[in-house]
């Protein structure tokens, strides 16, 4: 049975970005570590995307009767 990977938590993915946002910033970078950075970068961000619309789906609202419901597709967040 193959192991599974456990994937970082959003505030893990928070913290490599902010790292790699601090190694991106110094002056001294070579271009290919810094592209490497930004790249490594965008596949984490895009973790974070991913893991906040999975929150957002899960997220529930009081009905006017008091039941809770699940938000539908159509939700825009205003």
């Amino acid at each position: 049975m193959p192991e599974e990977t456990k994937q970082p938590g959003l505030e893990e993915n928070f913290a490599r970005l902010e790292e790699m946002i601090e190694t991106l910033e110094k002056e001294d970078i070579p271009l290919e570590e810094a592209f490497a950075v930004y790249s490594e970068g965008m596949k984490v961000l895009k973790q974070c995307n991913d893991q906040i619309d999975r929150v957002e789906k899960q997220v529930l609202k009081l009905g006017g009767e008091g039941q809770l419901e699940e938000f539908g597709d159509g939700y825009t967040g205003i």
